[in-house]
């Protein structure tokens, strides 16, 4: 029996591609809730009165089968009783555990016209390890991440109306709601646990489980130990400036070592190393990314081993950058710092449109000197302010709940 399942809001955007003639990847870390788009998409397909087979690839069963080849595959749709001259959607979960998915999904997708694929994998190293060239315009990928904040609420099952003002019993509300998400972060089955006790084991177990063993056999990292302090440390670092360097003295690793384990965790969805904004005045900036990390409560195990009780600062900094990937994808945000250390959190671009994002626990805590200085060096008139305490008074100060507009 199934746990009831929650539509995700990325849903709308996959489902225009179903009838193309191309494969859809779903792509993303462990639970953040791939199969339960699949199952979302199942339930939805089936009731168009569409025919529909799911396969979980983590069952070897199944694995064998595909892994004998396509034909070994039709084979066993036609015992199962499904008719290839019909179409036919199948949904493939975890496809990375394929030996060669690429040359599966490729055979596939020439041969076997009726058949429309929709599969899930658990990190883009995986998957672009495995994936060959030969899939070059054959896929639409869509990166899937733990929950919004908007998507939060539903799963918790909290009204949240667009364009309202909200009294101060709401905001209220909102921010009893926010600071559970900041400091626990969005994983579903998180979200959906109400113990703290059973939040911090299942984090736990996600660290210990995809992290320092899922992560380590993709990257075939040697140095068990080392790699499990990299993480550590860049975990204490979220929102920090990268220093190579600084992280190979702490852990003992060589350069190299450390740019290869960043490169991995980066494409397991782990970290971002944040790129910085530059347009005319490039010689002037910093050119070394930030790190941060996709989720604060993750994070926070991590480095604290436990969950605190209040907000820390560059842990609500980590939950906004994260809600801000997820609201606007994870290439149009950008940080922005001078040599002379004027700063602005995140700059986001949107089509041909920028605006710096300040974030501030403590909407008193706000200086406009950089901004200032950023506006008038872009010619730009908007910026946005997003705090927790203290009061939205103004349209430039915002809550994480509400929307930015360029």
């Amino acid at each position: 029996m199934k746990d009831r399942i929650y539509k995700r809001t990325i849903f709308s955007e996959i489902i225009k591609y179903l009838e193309d003639d191309i494969i859809i990847v779903l792509n993303g870390s462990r639970q953040v809730g791939k199969t339960y788009i699949l199952y979302y998409l199942e339930e939805y397909l089936k009731k168009q009165g569409e025919v529909v087979y799911y396969i979980d690839l983590e069952d070897s069963r199944f694995l064998n089968i595909l892994n004998d080849g396509v034909d070994s595959f039709i084979h066993h749709l036609k015992e199962e009783g499904y008719d290839i001259e019909d179409k036919t959607y199948v949904l493939l979960d975890e496809i990375q555990y394929l030996e060669n998915p690429s040359s599966f999904l490729k055979l596939i997708q020439d041969h076997h016209k009726k058949i429309k694929l929709v599969v899930s994998g658990s990190s883009s190293f995986d998957i672009k390890r495995k994936f060959k060239d030969s899939l070059v315009g054959r896929t639409v990928v869509f990166e899937i991440y733990p929950l919004s904040f908007k998507e939060f609420l539903e799963f918790k099952e909290y009204k949240l109306i667009d364009g309202v003002t909200f009294t101060p019993k709401k905001v209220h509300e909102l921010k009893s709601m926010l600071k559970e998400y900041v400091l626990y972060g969005s994983y579903p089955k998180i979200v959906l646990t109400e113990a703290k006790e059973k939040k911090e084991k299942f984090l736990q177990q996600i660290i210990d489980t995809y992290i320092k063993k899922d992560i380590r056999d993709i990257g075939n990292i040697k140095e068990i130990d080392k790699f499990n302090k990299l993480i550590e440390v860049l975990a204490s670092q979220s929102g920090s400036l990268l220093n190579i360097e600084e992280l190979s003295n702490t852990c003992r690793l060589a350069k190299k070592t450390v740019e290869n384990y960043l490169f991995i965790l980066e494409n397991t969805y782990i970290i971002r190393l944040l790129k910085p904004y530059h347009k005319n005045i490039r010689s002037e900036l910093f050119k070394v990314p930030k790190i941060y990390f996709y989720d604060s409560g993750l994070l926070q195990i991590l480095w604290l081993k436990t969950i605190p009780g209040e907000i820390i600062g560059s842990i609500f900094e980590t939950a906004v950058f994260a809600e801000l990937v997820k609201r606007y994808g994870k290439d149009q945000i950008f940080y922005w710092r001078t040599k002379d250390k004027k700063e602005i959190d995140f700059i986001l671009r949107q089509q041909d449109k920028v605006i710096p994002v300040e974030v501030k626990y403590n909407f008193a805590g706000f200086s406009k000197t950089s901004v200032n200085y950023f506006l008038k060096k872009y010619q730009l008139k908007n910026y946005k302010v997003i705090g927790f305490e203290g009061d939205s008074y103004n349209d430039q100060f915002i809550y994480l709940w509400e929307k930015i507009h360029t």
